[in-house]
């Protein structure tokens, strides 16, 4: 099979936000505690943080992450995650029915994320909390001022604010399954009033608005447009979520999910632009993607977990090469819209349907979809190009026409390389590539990234933690990318 992808210097996207490569951190099964955090562990540091979790997610290369959830931040009070650990309370967590200790909050994660060479969004609880409870909460983690929270947090041992620059106003709030869940009503009026008293508290920040929990939901649409009507004037982004799924077994439809995440992405900015045109406003909300990822592997095992347990073995699922192949085409899918798209969190980072696998006392590895976040992280910063991609097309899954070759292009920040992202979705041929390049005079494929394999349920393991693993193929006069493979082509000057 024969394709080509088309590419002009002038024919931009947009430069790319790197907050588009974030990813999210909950209180929820062993994200934290076994996770990020085991202070017995044979790597652990002074802090009780795992380095060796540490190291990989510096090799990911993750700018921002979400923190604390998630269904978690509905029922949680920020105060008990800080001061003397001892003084914590120990608090029934409802909304994944667990114990939750309070050992690692506000103070903890910050510090984590520091060594992490991360930023924190910070997510503030609007289904049992209040407006002025979040605007206390803003205070104590980005103010210098001589007041009550600020004054708690030097109290608490640092001196200096954390400065967090981005802020979620709740979660996924439309949802029956969250913590007070709200009608559209409701949240646009309790989210446009903490909005106000956040911003007053520290105008600098931005801050995102919960949109529908998926375009499923029965209110989408409707949603948005109420609260972006109310909101419009006090958020800078409104948040997606969405995962994806292979229930039916069915790896052609399975492959073509990232056409989903491209009908919810356009749709979304329609609406956007609509509001923003009804309100007459001269300011454009963008959006931020704060959950995508795939997720159906472990919901079976999950069913089964005792009520009230603590760093449950929950939401884990081990991910194969096709999940990997799908992930790639999300990526690229958020890569094509990051004109819109400025912010994106894979969901999550560790352990809870994450891209690093951990064991309780034991090693840390990287499941198969770390390699096609981790190549995009690296290697896509800089500006995002319209990519003209010429192949054949199949059906599957409702969708008439899913092409066989889905693709991104990049340009390095300093414009001296040019990385190709793209995933070959044919089962059974390989896609021999050619490159027809506008204003690339001089540029040439110095090297070709591959993952790849022969079985498509593969997965990394503890004992086995390179069975799936990207390898560097020859560049020749040909570019082929093979069956079912994700793949990174750079050329350079």
């Amino acid at each position: 099979m024969k394709s080509k992808i088309k590419l002009s210097k002038d024919q931009i996207i947009s430069k790319i936000d790197e907050r588009i490569y974030g990813s999210f951190v909950e209180q929820l099964g062993r994200a934290v505690y076994g996770g990020i955090y085991e202070p017995g562990h044979p790597t652990a540091d002074d802090q009780g943080f795992r380095q060796d979790v540490l190291e990989l997610v510096r090799e990911l290369n993750v700018p921002i992450i979400r923190y604390p959830g998630g269904n978690f931040v509905s029922g949680y009070h920020w105060e008990d995650g800080t001061g003397p650990k001892e003084l914590r309370p120990r608090r029934l967590e409802l909304a994944w029915a667990a114990e939750e200790p309070n050992e690692i909050g506000i103070d903890e994660f910050q510090e984590w994320c520091k060594r992490a060479n991360s930023q924190v969004m910070m997510a503030v609880n609007l289904g049992t909390g209040t407006p002025e409870e979040a605007g206390n909460e803003v205070e104590y983690c980005n103010l210098d001022t001589n007041t009550c929270y600020a004054e708690k947090r030097r109290k608490n041992g640092f001196k200096e604010p954390f400065k967090f620059p981005v802020w979620c106003l709740g979660n996924e709030m439309d949802g029956e399954w969250q913590i007070c869940h709200k009608t559209a009503e409701e949240y646009a009026r309790i989210a446009t009033e903490t909005a106000k008293i956040m911003k007053w508290t520290d105008p600098s920040i931005e801050l995102v608005a919960c949109g529908s929990s998926g375009i499923g939901m029965p209110t989408w649409g409707t949603w948005e447009r109420t609260v972006l009507r109310e909101t419009y004037k006090y958020i800078d982004f409104l948040s997606l979520h969405s995962y994806y799924e292979n229930h039916a077994d069915d790896t052609p439809a399975f492959l073509g999910k990232s056409l989903e995440m491209e009908r919810f992405i356009t749709k979304t900015i329609e609406i956007c632009d609509e509001i923003k045109a009804e309100l007459q406003s001269d300011k454009t909300i963008n959006l931020s993607f704060d959950e995508w990822n795939v997720w159906f592997h472990s919901m079976g095992q999950d069913a089964k977990l005792p009520r009230w347990g603590s760093a449950q073995h929950r939401l884990e699922d081990v991910y194969n090469l096709e999940d990997a192949l799908v992930v790639g085409c999300l990526m690229i899918t958020l890569l094509k819209h990051s004109d819109r798209v400025r912010m994106a969190c894979l969901a999550q980072l560790v352990n809870v349907i994450a891209p690093i696998m951990t064991e309780d006392g034991g090693p840390a590895w990287r499941q198969t979809i770390f390699f096609p976040f981790r190549d995009a992280s690296n290697l896509g910063r800089g500006t995002a190009l319209k990519t003209g991609v010429e192949c054949g097309t199949y059906a599957a899954g409702g969708n008439d026409a899913i092409p066989y070759v889905e693709s991104v292009a990049v340009l390095s920040e300093d414009e001296n390389a040019l990385h190709i992202f793209a995933v070959n979705r044919s089962l059974t041929d390989p896609m021999e590539l050619s490159l027809d390049l506008n204003g690339f005079e001089g540029f040439r494929p110095v090297e070709h990234r591959v993952l790849t394999g022969e079985d498509l349920k593969a997965v990394n393991t503890a004992t086995n933690p390179e069975n799936v693993s990207e390898t560097t193929v020859p560049v020749g006069e040909k570019i082929i990318l093979p069956a079912k493979s994700w793949n990174v082509v750079t050329l350079k000057k």
